[in-house]
């Protein structure tokens, strides 16, 4: 874990906007997300769980499930992006990242629901996964996607990032986007908070 508090998850939580300027809460998962997250995972078509697992499965394994819903642990986290329907809260997307601190990189991971794809929540899932980057002091962050997976070629290189050939597996393509921002730019209140936090507990800050 990094030098700031998760005691209090929801302070980390952001609200983003879709295409058409409808409000989506993006926040960590809970244990209560449980079904609610395995019915997300069920109710992907078949080629969008193997374009975000790289196999076919028909839902989160328990291993996997466990995983997803440990936030924090061994810096790995996992955010679920929720909107308001006849109201109950539905989880409409989902990113997993994890710090390499080693090498001060965040991996990450996300999909969209079918029906809520187009619609612009990739693109703003992304542009917030750069602020929680930032905020935990990685200088890099990457992943990785199927070469035949042109849906997520595409929003890379429209978020800026550059394509490499992945190092270990020619059916994989590999994005990668340095970031540069200091803790009092990063555009997510939430996390300019956190990084700010990080900053003044650092012992550099207090030398």
């Amino acid at each position: 874990m990094g030098t700031y508090r998760l005691e209090d998850l929801k302070q980390y939580s952001d609200t983003l906007r879709t295409r058409d300027g409808e409000a989506i809460n993006v926040r960590f998962v809970e244990p209560r997300d449980t079904e609610e997250l395995q019915h997300y995972v069920r109710s992907l078509s078949t080629r969008s769980r193997y374009n975000r697992f790289f196999g076919a499965i028909s839902e989160l394994p328990k291993g996997l499930l466990n995983d997803f819903l440990q936030v924090g642990e061994r810096d790995r986290f996992t955010v679920v992006v929720t909107r308001m329907v006849d109201g109950f809260e539905i989880i409409v997307a989902e990113a997993r990242y994890a710090l390499h601190a080693e090498t001060s990189t965040l991996e990450f991971g996300l999909s969209v629901d079918d029906r809520w794809q187009g619609h612009g929540i990739a693109t703003a899932l992304m542009k917030n996964l750069e602020c929680r980057a930032a905020a935990l002091g990685a200088e890099h962050m990457f992943a990785d996607t199927l070469r035949s997976n042109q849906t997520m070629i595409s929003l890379a290189r429209k978020s800026g990032f550059g394509l490499v050939n992945h190092p270990d597996d020619w059916k994989l393509v590999r994005f990668d986007k340095e970031i540069h921002r200091a803790p009092k730019d990063i555009p997510c209140a939430s996390w300019r908070l956190a990084a700010l936090s990080r900053q003044a507990d650092s012992p550099s800050a207090s030398a």
